[in-house]
Order: structure tokens, then sequence, then C-alpha cells
């Protein structure tokens, strides 16, 4: 259901070979879920380390693959009736802020005005 949404991975000649997607994604939402630093995902549980799932969101992210497949999740759990509405929650880091209200147009006022010196 996901893997058509991953990029393929280009095989490098040096260094180590890529953590699995699969890995990758189970820990970055592991890591999302608990509420959690990336620093703290347990290597016990299998998932690739903190440090390999933030940058592999991070890639994701910056090339609209995340957002992808966070809609193919969510359609797919609300289909299996498999969401908590209940849990929802929004909060500045997750929406857009607008940065201030519009301000109103200018008004004249209707006072009077201070008399220029006149010495």
């Amino acid at each position: 259901m996901i893997e058509p949404l991953l990029p393929p991975w280009r095989e490098r000649s040096s260094g180590p070979k890529p953590v699995d997607d699969r890995l990758c994604l189970q820990g970055i939402l592991y890591v999302l879920h608990q509420d959690i630093a990336w620093q703290l995902l347990p290597p016990e549980l299998g998932f690739a380390s903190g440090q390999a799932c933030w940058r592999r969101l991070d890639r994701w992210q910056q090339a609209g693959i995340f957002e992808r497949l966070h809609q193919t999740l969510l359609a797919k759990l609300h289909a299996a009736g498999e969401l908590d509405w209940s849990r929802v929650c929004v909060d500045g880091s997750h929406i857009r802020a607008k940065k201030g209200e519009p301000r109103p147009a200018r008004r004249r006022s209707t006072g009077g005005r201070q008399a220029a010196n006149t010495t």
C-alpha cells in the first residue's frame, strides 16, 4: 500500500547500507505516537535508530512523500473504523498560524487637533 509512494533507493558505492524504509516508517510512527525524543527510540524494538528515522522523515517531508504517506494511512485507518477522533488535538506545531489579525482600515479622527505653536 505504501511502497509505491516511497522513492526508489539509489545504490551507493560507499558507506553503510540504507535502513529499510519500512523500519524507518515504523520508528517514525512510534516516536510520533509515543511523543518521545528521537534519541529515546528504543533500539530493542528493532526499528532504525532515532537519528536514521529523523533523517528519513526530514527527507520525505522535503520531497512531499510523508504527506502522501500520512493521507494514505489515515484513509486506510478511517475506512477500517480504527481512528479515535476523541483523541484529536490541533496545536500550532501542526497548523500554520496566521501572523496577526488583519489591521482595520485607518479612520479619520473626529477629535480636535492641537494648535500649532505660534511663538
